[in-house]
């Protein structure tokens, strides 16, 4: 196994420090700060004074160095007394004091993590298969594809200020244990006869209004992935709502343009995209066809499981909840290290595995897993729960209460309940899903979860059957009576899934009809949510931070722009002139288009609409800069020499450095300095050129 890479920047850790010394001082508003901090992984809960720390850990993968560095950060800095594994293979570290937040940051930098891009409108986490290159089923080792991804997109300009989250998954067969089903995009590696390359889904989610991901490309060669996966984001950056952010996930694009619109704006977008990629170096991997052997499923394997490697064995950990305390992270960080092991993964199910194990090591690694209170997982264990009520804004159920509670019995049913329906357990993807909500009934209300059955991410798998709604005090006995059905009534060795599908919606409904009808004098008895010694009440904290905060139009033109200028140059220097001129034309459309908005709110299209608009509003150096570039840009091919472009784009590029110092003027809080160009000093005095523009 590569060690993992260093994701860290301590110059940006450097900049949120100075972010918040202005956010203190009251230099820098709550909504501006706020989306500071979430594009530094640091998440409000609904406790104040406290936050989340989201620790990224791309596919799962950390060295014994990144447990113990999160073992600190969670003993010096945080006032609670574990982590949280999430479904999305990051770690959580919650109840930081905010004046914490950067002392706790560089902690982690100094193991090589980082939290940027964990929040805000980003892409998230990228998670993989937890046993990418030690499969015996997979076609290639899904990290090198996937690390390629997680460098390119990370602190890209592109995706600094998208319109809502972006989720992306590989899978190394296809098998699809990643579960790209459910993601905005789904890469997932594929043989067709004699040739290895990958199959892209694309527009899946769960949250409000779930959806499966559409087949964007059936087979792509490997040189095409990261292009096709740039493509897909850029479609997301450009067409995806701004203003409606229930509606702004890139699964509405799906419905709003079908899913054959959909595909042909995104090759639009494609091929756009793939001249810039022609000459940049891409990742090569070995390839095999893999044997038809045993799938490990969604999350993890639930035993000792052979790697490919001869001798090696896979050993999972069973995290209940996910939940690690500081002893048990330094404990595992020891024993890996006593033991000449450098590979621990975080899986969606929540738990951990051990990587590389020799066989003849595996009985001590499980005696010293006990010592930390930790084992392997056993039969009904398998219980995903969200944090909820114990510190999200947007937690409605105390998910982790219940989910403590739960058992998927002998057979092993995959239990996931998230307190609200966003989703985060994945509650769509289990056996059994729950996600908590408040029902009004006789004039009261009543803390439910709405109940899904059959659920599967994998290939070949789908979004669970929508259940009934059933009262919180009633949900354990429901779960019990579903286990009882299916133990029943199941069909030799059917799966849940397969059990499920066969039973269909009104079986559900009419299973658990009598527990999710109240009567008023059953009141008294369903008020409470576990754990609450008051009746259930829904708290009023302004909504969460998932959907990030509200944005400056102008400042995601800065981004984009910058994510065009990259392009531009990249082709310039490889002499495809037509190509870069399109790129320098975008750049003068979308900031064009953010300083009309910028100024009056106005809208236009067109480069000659948006000179005309800019010139009525901003008369002047910037306004004229619209006009005169795109006229010099529309001259034709016999303009196009190397020497003549260079310059020409060294213009706009001072001119984008004035148009960005007119904005911070205008609005100091305006963080773009790292979409602006760089420029040597000598370009600097031309920034006097930009007049002043009345308000």
């Amino acid at each position: 196994m590569n060690p993992t890479q260093s994701l860290s920047d301590l110059a940006e850790l450097l900049r949120f420090e100075q972010a918040l010394q202005g956010y203190v001082s009251g230099g820098i508003d709550p909504e501006r700060f706020t989306a500071v901090r979430l594009q530094h992984g640091v998440y409000g809960q609904r406790q104040d004074g406290v936050n989340m720390l989201r620790v990224k850990v791309p596919g799962g993968r950390l060295e014994p160095q990144g447990l113990e560095a999160i073992a600190d950060v969670l003993e010096r800095y945080a006032e609670h007394d574990s982590v949280h594994i999430t479904t999305r293979q990051d770690i959580q570290v919650h109840f930081v004091p905010l004046q914490h937040a950067p002392a706790a940051l560089r902690r982690l930098a100094e193991a090589g993590l980082t939290t940027r891009e964990a929040c805000g409108n980003t892409i998230r986490n990228v998670t993989a298969c937890p046993l990418a290159g030690v499969c015996p089923r997979e076609h290639t080792d899904i990290g090198l594809h996937h690390g390629a991804a997680v460098r390119h997109f990370l602190r890209n300009p592109l995706n600094q200020q998208l319109p809502r989250k972006f989720k992306i998954s590989f899978s190394g067969c296809e098998a699809d244990c990643a579960q790209g089903m459910i993601h905005d995009v789904g890469v997932v590696a594929v043989r067709r006869e004699e040739r290895f390359g990958f199959r892209v889904l694309a527009g899946g989610g769960l949250g409000h209004k779930p959806h499966e991901a559409i087949l964007v490309e059936e087979f792509i060669e490997e040189q095409e992935l990261l292009p096709v996966m740039v493509a897909l984001v850029a479609l997301h950056n450009r067409y995806s709502d701004r203003t409606k952010r229930a509606k702004s996930r890139i699964k509405f694009l799906v419905d709003r343009f079908g899913s054959e619109g959909f595909v042909e704006k995104y090759r639009e977008e494609l091929a756009r995209v793939l001249p810039a990629f022609e000459a940049m170096e891409r990742p090569a991997g070995a390839w095999s066809r893999g044997p038809d052997s045993e799938i490990p499923g969604p999350g993890a394997p639930r035993r000792p499981f052979a790697q490919k490697q001869p001798g090696r064995f896979v050993l999972p950990v069973s995290v209940p909840l996910g939940q690690l305390t500081a002893a048990q992270l330094r404990g595992v960080a020891a024993l890996m290290l006593a033991e000449n092991l450098s590979d621990v993964r975080t899986t969606q199910d929540q738990n951990l595995i051990l990587v590389d194990v020799p066989e003849p090591r595996l009985a001590a690694l499980k005696v010293g897993l006990g010592a930390l209170g930790l084992a392997e997982p056993k039969a009904g264990d398998n219980v995903v729960a969200c944090p909820g009520t114990s510190s999200c804004r947007l937690g409605i159920t105390a998910s982790p209460t219940l989910g403590a509670k739960l058992s998927g019995g002998a057979e092993d049913l995959r239990l996931r309940v998230s307190g609200c329906h966003n989703g985060c357990a994945q509650p769509e993807t289990g056996d059994i899903g729950l996600y908590g909500e408040g029902r009004r009934l006789h004039g009261r209300l009543i803390p439910h979860y709405q109940t899904f059955f059959g659920g599967d991410g994998v290939a070949g798998g789908g979004l669970g059957i929508r259940g009934p709604s059933v009262p919180v005090a009633r949900i354990e006995t429901a779960v019990e009576r579903v286990k009882l059905a299916f133990r029943g009534t199941r069909r030799g060795v059917e799966s849940f899934a397969a059990w499920a599908r066969r039973q269909g919606a009104d079986y559900f409904r009419a299973l658990l009809t009598d527990l999710t009808e109240v009567r008023e004098g059953d009141l008294s008895a369903v008020l409470r949510d576990h754990g609450d010694a008051h009746d259930f009440r829904v708290l009023q904290l302004g909504g969460g931070e998932c959907a990030g905060a509200s944005q400056v139009r102008i400042g995601a033109s800065f981004f984009e722009a910058a994510h065009e200028r990259g392009y531009r140059d990249t082709l310039l220097n490889h002499k495809k002139y037509a190509e870069a001129v399109n790129c320098a034309e975008a750049i003068l459309r979308v900031l064009g288009q953010g300083l009309v908005q910028f100024l009056r709110g106005g809208k236009a299209e067109t480069l000659a609409d948006i000179a005309r608009e800019a010139k009525r509003l901003a008369p002047g150096v910037l306004a004229d800069g619209v006009g005169r570039f795109a006229h010099a840009l529309a001259l034709g091919e016999d303009h196009w020499a190397e020497q003549e472009l260079k310059a020409l784009f060294r213009e706009i590029d001072e001119w984008t450095l004035a148009l960005g110092q007119f904005c911070s003027e205008r609005d100091r809080q305006l963080d773009i300095a790292e979409a602006l160009p760089r420029l040597a000093p000598s370009a600097m005095p031309r920034l006097a050129r930009a007049e002043a523009v009345p308000a």
